[in-house]
């Protein structure tokens, strides 16, 4: 019985944690959402793995400045930084949302050394519209 206690306070002191391995992404998939009130800009690889992510909050904007072009620009410039790790040298752009940040987040890419291979608008589109309401009574 002390055997089995012993060996598991071995195993766990002898530092148990691997060295992580980053594994070399070429190409990535940027996802950019743009709402009237944040912007938040992930890239993925091809297998829709998270590399990087970050929004305009993360980057100390507050209020009304989320959604800015200037702090679209500042959050492609934090996760174009935490990429470089992975070498991703050009990406695919899928941007949902009419906010303001949605043409600087395009722009920031290009500026800050990654080349945009395709820019998709994935933006979802109503149908029929929600149902109306009914009708007044007087």
């Amino acid at each position: 019985m002390t055997d089995a206690v012993s060996s598991t306070k071995a195993s766990s002191a002898s530092g148990g944690k691997k060295k992580k391995t980053v594994k070399v992404v070429p190409h990535g998939r940027a996802y950019i959402q743009a709402s009237f009130n944040n912007t938040i800009v992930s890239v993925t690889d091809q297998n829709g793995d998270v590399l990087s992510w970050s929004s305009a909050g993360a980057a100390g904007f507050k209020g009304p400045k989320k959604a800015t072009p200037y702090a679209a620009g500042q959050v492609v410039k934090r996760v174009v930084d935490a990429l470089k790790p992975y070498g991703v040298k050009e990406v695919s752009l899928f941007v949902k949302g009419i906010g303001g940040g949605r043409e600087g987040a395009i722009r920031a890419f290009n500026t800050n050394g990654v080349n945009v291979l395709s820019v998709k608008d994935v933006t979802p589109i109503p149908h029929n519209g929600c149902r109306p309401p009914k009708r007044r009574r007087v």
